[in-house]
């Protein structure tokens, strides 16, 4: 089918992103890797044999962690003998063998800590026979909470204090895994000597283990020396919590000790890559010619994007490309580095910064959204823009340029009607960039 590209641009890229998030949900993805055998279960490739694993519980957090567990729920069904799962708030629904928990992102809440509690205390009825499935995706380094030596109140400043500094994902989670009793490979030693098979969907550039979700069941290579110097690193030493400083420090002094579980298997069971690939496919379907531009996509947002609007801008020059419109799709998680007092988000900074650099361009249209339907601490997934946006929110009397400074895109993008709202979509691998040239 062919959609007209004048008329139908902001539809065109609302339907290679969902096509994107469509191809990894969590549900479509564990009934993917998780298939019923005669004589038990296969997960991607592995079969683990009813006769020999006497119970199986199933555990989990994240945001996609509701729809992978409703899928486990399907397959398993009573074989099932304890469960709970633990993901954000309006993320979560009912299922009849798996407790639901709801929680706190992007900072911990009290709940976050009881529901861990819940969780952890399954432990306690586990021998080698037990087979544990862990559900994880993004945002488990916050709704699976357990501080170590601090209190809830300390990690949420520092996490504050981090994400306020532009600090990267593998920077924070390497500070939290040493304040936390369950993350860097400490939650699958608590479940030895069970047998603990973790299902991930990747929200970390590059698929790296123990970076997402902090890696509750992935060993640690980490150590709490680099996480003095992280904080060393963005001038926070002296704004963290005096009690966060201590216990790194008492860590650092203390023997070398490596969480890493023994009987633990990790299977990535969708990323970012599978979601770009579908949206490639969806664009050549609609007619046009796509162009993967990366599934690394990372730095400041605001920068990123004028680096994204220069780049649609050279491409729609070229007289190659007169045949067919093209889709450009990038992926990956970028920063911002709060400095102003606004609202807003990673993706809404970006596409306010390609707004601002297109403006009065015709034939350029830009959606960034991520693809758990939450940006920043907002309630739209990202932002659609063109060459008309920066022009009508000056026609309304405001600057964008202003409000791009003050870290205040949510504001300026709602006003204009260009805020991208999706509700939770059951999965979360990073943020998406779709780039029509027409």
């Amino acid at each position: 089918m062919m959609v007209s590209m004048r008329s139908n641009d902001a539809a065109i890229l609302k339907k290679v992103f969902f096509s994107g998030v469509h191809a990894v949900t969590g549900y479509g993805a564990v009934h993917h890797a998780v298939r019923p055998t005669t004589r038990g279960i296969e997960i991607a490739g592995k079969e683990y044999r009813f006769g020999y694993y006497k119970k199986i519980i199933v555990v989990g957090a994240g945001k996609a962690s509701f729809s992978m567990a409703r899928a486990i729920d399907e397959v398993l069904g009573s074989r099932i003998d304890n469960g709970i799962v633990i993901t954000k708030y309006g993320y979560a629904g009912r299922l009849k063998h798996i407790d639901v928990f709801e929680a706190g992102h992007p900072f911990p809440d009290q709940n976050g800590i009881e529901a861990t509690k819940r969780l952890m205390s399954l432990a306690a009825h586990v021998d080698r026979y037990t087979l544990v499935l862990m559900l994880l995706s993004g945002g488990a380094s916050s709704l699976l909470v357990a501080p170590d030596g601090v209190s809830l109140k300390d990690k949420i400043l520092t996490t504050a204090l981090l994400l306020r500094s532009g600090a990267g994902i593998d920077e924070l989670n390497i500070v939290r895994k040493h304040l936390s009793r369950v993350k860097g490979g400490r939650l699958a030693r608590l479940f030895y000597p069970a047998r603990t098979v973790t299902l991930i969907i990747s929200d970390v550039i590059g698929n790296r283990l123990g970076s997402i979700g902090s890696g509750p069941t992935v060993e640690d290579t980490s150590t709490p020396a680099q996480a003095l110097e992280i904080l060393d690193r963005f001038h926070l030493k002296k704004e963290v919590p005096a009690a966060v400083i201590t216990r790194l420090e008492q860590r650092n002094m203390g023997p070398a000790v490596r969480p890493g579980p023994a009987r633990a298997r990790n299977v990535i069971i969708a990323d970012n890559r599978k979601a770009v690939d579908a949206g490639k496919a969806e664009s050549r379907r609609l007619g046009l010619r796509p162009l993967i531009l990366t599934t690394r996509l990372h730095g400041e947002a605001r920068s990123v994007g004028h680096e994204l609007a220069a780049l649609a801008q050279r491409t729609a020059n070229r007289k190659y490309r007169k045949s067919r419109p093209i889709c450009m799709i990038s992926s990956g998680e970028t920063t911002v580095t709060v400095q102003g007092t606004g609202k807003g988000g990673r993706s809404q900074e970006l596409a306010l910064g390609f707004a601002i650099d297109i403006s009065g361009k015709k034939g350029i249209t830009l959606l960034s959204a991520g693809t758990d339907g939450t940006d920043g601490p907002t309630d739209a997934a990202g932002a659609l823009v063109d060459g008309t946006t920066a022009d009508r929110m000056e026609r309304s009397g405001m600057d964008p340029a202003a409000y791009l400074l003050n870290n205040d895109s949510y504001t300026v993008l709602d006003r204009v009607g260009a805020l991208f709202r999706t509700g939770p979509t059951g999965t979360n691998v990073m943020d998406i960039q779709v780039i029509l040239v027409s």
